[in-house]
């Protein structure tokens, strides 16, 4: 039986509640909550000395005294906003390269196992462009089975690459991820593993019809999925809504399919990590209640 423990990405405390403190009281005594996955929208591992060191300490401190472990670190907005890895400049993707590296750094710090996210997003004319797509997909592997090395040094356990619902940023369909893990895997030092999220089976282009079934996605691919994002969509676009009444009456994602799903992959354990962005517009209030509720629907499923 696959073993299910719930968690939840700090997401929602971006330029809501940036204090390690808040945001870790927030998880356990307000969600219940212990396992956390860390978003780099709160701490950029670019940060300048000696901010970056102060506020890893912070970090510590805070999960430390609320008993919180940070399973794994990940790209947020901001990094989402970039080309990274895909990008069609050599220095472009050199300067993402040193990204990722000091976000490895980073996870290591804070003692989590992983670190992973959006890796690249091919610009559309190397995306049309058969050759130069072949091209750009070598140099992103090329890329991951180096991080890994350095993932290895840091004391990572593996590195965690996201499934996303556009067609520039691979993989998009079940197929490509299973080339591309296949291609990675190879030659890392470390494990390459997905983090699959339940509302990214919505690209505008696929191979099958299964590429826009999230629970094909869990069942092909549970097993090479350690963590999966965890949001309430409609199926049409990648959504993140809570587990509110209004949203699972409009939403496709059911908790005991997900499961269902997952079991039937054979993974051997799955970290489900609530990913729920409500617009910075939102009152703070509705944003708490929300994911208590969130919590508390997916407790039913996940004891």
């Amino acid at each position: 039986m696959t073993r299910f423990t719930l968690a939840i990405n700090n997401c929602f405390a971006v330029k809501r509640w940036p204090e390690p403190e808040d945001w870790s009281r927030i998880v356990v005594k307000d969600l219940g909550l212990n396992i956390v996955q860390f978003s780099y929208d709160l701490l950029d591992p670019r940060t300048k000395e000696p901010a970056l060191s102060v506020m890893i300490g912070k970090i510590n401190r805070a999960t430390r005294k609320f008993g919180i472990k940070i399973h794994s670190t990940f790209t947020g907005l901001a990094a989402y906003s970039y080309n990274l890895l895909g990008h069609p400049d050599p220095l472009m993707r050199a300067d993402a390269f040193d990204w990722y590296v000091h976000a490895i750094g980073v996870a290591s710090s804070l003692d989590a196992m992983a670190t992973g996210g959006h890796i690249a997003a091919l610009s559309w004319s190397d995306y049309l462009n058969n050759e130069k797509r072949n091209k750009m997909m070598n140099i992103i592997v090329e890329n991951i089975v180096k991080l890994s090395i350095i993932a290895k040094n840091k004391g990572l356990k593996m590195l965690l690459w996201e499934p996303m619902p556009v067609v520039r940023e691979p993989p998009h369909t079940i197929n490509e991820a299973k080339m591309l893990l296949e291609r990675a895997n190879e030659d890392s030092e470390v494990p390459i593993r997905l983090c699959i999220d339940l509302g990214h089976a919505c690209a505008w282009k696929v191979d099958r019809k299964e590429d826009l079934d999230p629970y094909a996605w869990l069942k092909e691919l549970g097993a090479y999925s350690p963590v999966v994002h965890v949001q309430q969509t409609d199926g049409k676009a990648d959504r993140h809504w809570p587990f509110t009444k209004e949203y699972n009456e409009r939403g496709i994602i059911k908790p005991e399919k997900v499961l269902e799903a997952l079991e039937a992959s054979g993974a051997e354990e799955v970290i489900l990590v609530l990913e729920i962005i409500h617009p910075f517009e939102e009152n703070e209030e509705k944003v708490l209640n929300d994911l208590k509720e969130s919590v508390e629907y997916w407790k039913d499923y996940v004891k």
